[in-house]
C-alpha cells in the first residue's frame, strides 16, 4: 500500500477526497479501505474535514481528509547539541528552534570542530576572509554569507576569532619625494584624477597652495583606508612637518567625512580643509550663476561647526546659506581647465 503522505509531496496538497484516496492507495475493497482510514486517523496521519460531511457508506467515512504534517523527531539533534558541540558555543537559541539547527548545522559543526582541534591557530591574528576560509572553507562566509549572524546566535564574540579587517590600499601620487610637503586628500575619483593629471604635467601650485602629493579618499572609505596610512605609504609622507588637507563636496556629507576623519586622527595627524579649493567652488558657482542640485535625504547635519571655523565670516555665511537651503556644490565643479587657467593667470 502506498504512503498517503507521498500524495502530499507529489501534489503539494494537504487535503484529499475520500474516493480519490481509495484509488491512490489502490485498495479495491471499501471495508478494508475504511479500516485503513480509521487507522490513519488514529495514528494522527489523517484528520477528517468534518464540514465535508459523511459519505453515506458503511462503514461511514467523511468525504474529505486532511493529511497532517509529519512530526519530526529532533531528539537526536538535541543530544548532539548537548554533548557534541564545543562548550564555547551557546546552543540555547537552537535548542528552542531545532528546525533552525538543521539549517545551520554544517556551519556550527565546522566551527565546533575547529575549536576542538585547531583552537591554537587563533593565537595568530589573520584577516577576516582568511579566518573564514580556514574555518568554513568559504572566504566570504563571515562578511557576506551570514557568518556574523550565526556567531550572534551562538553568543560567540567575533573578537575570539582574532581577526583584522582589511581596507582598500590608498591610491596616491607624489610629484616629488621631498619633505616637508603639502598633501591633499581628495574625496571623489574624477577630481583626484584631474589633480593628479595636473601634477603629472609638472605643476605643483593649485590656486595659491603648493601640493606635492594627492591621495584618493573614496568618500567614507577614507576612514578605514587612512587608518593604515603609516603602513601603506613611503617614509617621506610620514614626516611630521607635512601639512595634510582634505577636499570634498560642499554638503553635509562631505563636511561629515572631513570632521570624522579629523576626529579619528586627533592627536596624531592634523587635517585641515583645502581652503583654496572650497573658496574656488563657491566663487565659480556665484560668478557663473550655476543651478545647484538638492542634497540627498538623510545626511548628517550635525558636524560642520569646526569646518566653518577655518573660514572668514563672508565665506562662513555663504556655506551656511548653502547648507540650510539643502543645496550642495560637488567638487567636480572644478575641472582640469580651471586648474590650467588659474595656474596661468593666478587667482
Amino acid at each position: 500500500m502506498k504512503d498517503i503522505r507521498q500524495y502530499q509531496k507529489e501534489t503539494n496538497r494537504s487535503m484529499i477526497d475520500t474516493d480519490l484516496m481509495q484509488k491512490y492507495l489502490q485498495i479495491k475493497d471499501y471495508t478494508t479501505f475504511a479500516k485503513v482510514v480509521v487507522k490513519l486517523v488514529d495514528d494522527g496521519i489523517l484528520s477528517p474535514v468534518k464540514r465535508s460531511k459523511g459519505n453515506s457508506k458503511k462503514p461511514p467515512l467523511y468525504n474529505r481528509y486532511r493529511i497532517m504534517p509529519e512530526e519530526k523527531d529532533y531528539s537526536g539533534l538535541v543530544e548532539e547539541m548537548n554533548y557534541k558541540i564545543n562548550y564555547e558555543l551557546n546552543m540555547g537559541y537552537y535548542k528552542e528552534r531545532p528546525e533552525r539547527y538543521v539549517e545551520d548545522r554544517d556551519e556550527i559543526r565546522a566551527l565546533s570542530q575547529f575549536l576542538n582541534t585547531k583552537k591554537e591557530k587563533l593565537k595568530i591574528q589573520i584577516s577576516t576572509k582568511e579566518r573564514s576560509f580556514q574555518i568554513w572553507g568559504r572566504e566570504k562566509f563571515l562578511e557576506k554569507e551570514g557568518g556574523i549572524s550565526l556567531l550572534n546566535r551562538l553568543r560567540f564574540s567575533m573578537h575570539k576569532l582574532n581577526i583584522y579587517s582589511t581596507t582598500e590600499p590608498l591610491a596616491y601620487y607624489s610629484q616629488h619625494k621631498s619633505s616637508p610637503q603639502n598633501i591633499l586628500i581628495i574625496e571623489n575619483k574624477d577630481t583626484y584624477y584631474t589633480f593628479r593629471k595636473y601634477l603629472l604635467e609638472g605643476n605643483t601650485t593649485f590656486f595659491t597652495t603648493t601640493i606635492g602629493t594627492v591621495i584618493y579618499g573614496s568618500g567614507k572609505t577614507i576612514w578605514n583606508s587612512f587608518s593604515d596610512f603609516a603602513l601603506g605609504v613611503e617614509d617621506y609622507l610620514l614626516d611630521t612637518r607635512n601639512e595634510l588637507y582634505y577636499f570634498g563636496d560642499l554638503d553635509y556629507e562631505g563636511l561629515f567625512i572631513f570632521q570624522q576623519l579629523k576626529d579619528n586622527f586627533k592627536g596624531k595627524v592634523e587635517i585641515k580643509p583645502f581652503m583654496d579649493g572650497y573658496k574656488y567652488m563657491i566663487n565659480k558657482m556665484e560668478v557663473e550663476n550655476m543651478k545647484l542640485s538638492k542634497t540627498k535625504d538623510g545626511q548628517n547635519k550635525n558636524h560642520y561647526t569646526q569646518f566653518l571655523d577655518y573660514f572668514d565670516e563672508t565665506y562662513k555665511k555663504k556655506i551656511i546659506d548653502l547648507l540650510e537651503s539643502n543645496l550642495y556644490i560637488p567638487q567636480e565643479i572644478i575641472n582640469y581647465g580651471d586648474l590650467v587657467r588659474e595656474g596661468t593667470n593666478g587667482v
